[in-house]
């Protein structure tokens, strides 16, 4: 009885595999025999479907070392005494945004200080003079310029997957549109309501509108993921100027 059972088994799997098989020999065929306009159309949708995904990829990636090197950029700077200490890691973490905000800081504070120092010969025997900030408010401005830079570097190719969650069910629409004309000029021509005439093109239009949801759909979905990734960086950046300026506040004013 076991065997007889596995033998039954094996059979209805068989069975199941046969169709399977089947409906992607009708599909490829579908695509094969379609009208120029519409395999044009559904290798536009390919194309836009293989660059969705490959952005997809390459963000997904790019995002997840950008919060590793964050979190370390924020882990040294928090435990340095001096700017400088942390200017020293920056160059081991470039995909960091805040190190670029960071290095924009750094840098406004470096040159209101060479504008502001003192000759030491004014005072040869005394301690150097203190550093001192011209401007707090030179800093915050050279902090936001740096935030939007590296916003900007965050969204890149962004916009591209919410150009194709817009575009590409149109897209698909439009082949649908060319099916179901060419099922009513058949109807027409041959003057038969038979499957036989009207189902290529019917086919034909359902596997456009089936391509142009495949690309939308993947698209739609990572571009809210990552709109929503590149707002938490930019509130992190906005975090670190705070605390960069009060840094500076405390110890340069």
């Amino acid at each position: 009885m076991h065997t007889l059972g596995s033998l039954v088994l094996a059979l209805q799997v068989q069975d199941g595999a046969a169709p399977l098989a089947a409906g992607s020999r009708d599909l490829i065929a579908i695509i094969t025999q379609a009208t120029v306009i519409n395999q044009a159309v559904l290798a536009i949708l390919a194309l836009l479907s293989i660059m969705s995904w490959a952005i997809i990829l390459a963000k997904s990636l790019s995002y997840r070392k950008v919060a590793d090197q964050s979190a370390k950029f924020l882990d040294v700077f928090r435990k340095s005494s001096k700017f400088s200490e942390v200017q020293a890691v920056c160059a081991s973490l470039p995909a960091s945004p805040l190190v670029g905000v960071f290095q924009a800081g750094y840098a406004e504070l470096n040159a209101q200080f060479r504008h502001t120092a003192q000759p030491q010969s004014a005072n040869p025997s005394g301690p150097p003079p203190r550093p001192t900030l011209k401007s707090l408010a030179a800093v915050d401005r050279a902090l936001l310029r740096a935030a939007t830079v590296e916003i900007n570097k965050l969204e890149k190719r962004v916009p591209f997957l919410a150009t194709v969650a817009s575009v590409a069910p149109f897209i698909g629409l439009f082949g649908t549109v060319v099916g179901i004309t060419i099922a009513f000029q058949r109807i027409g021509t041959t003057g038969s309501t038979n499957l036989a005439v009207v189902g290529p093109g019917i086919s034909e239009a359902l596997i456009a509108t089936a391509a142009g949801l495949f690309a939308a759909i993947p698209a739609v979905l990572a571009y809210n993921h990552f709109s929503t990734r590149v707002k938490l960086f930019a509130a992190e950046m906005d975090d670190f100027s705070l605390e960069f300026l009060n840094i500076a506040e405390r110890n340069f004013t």
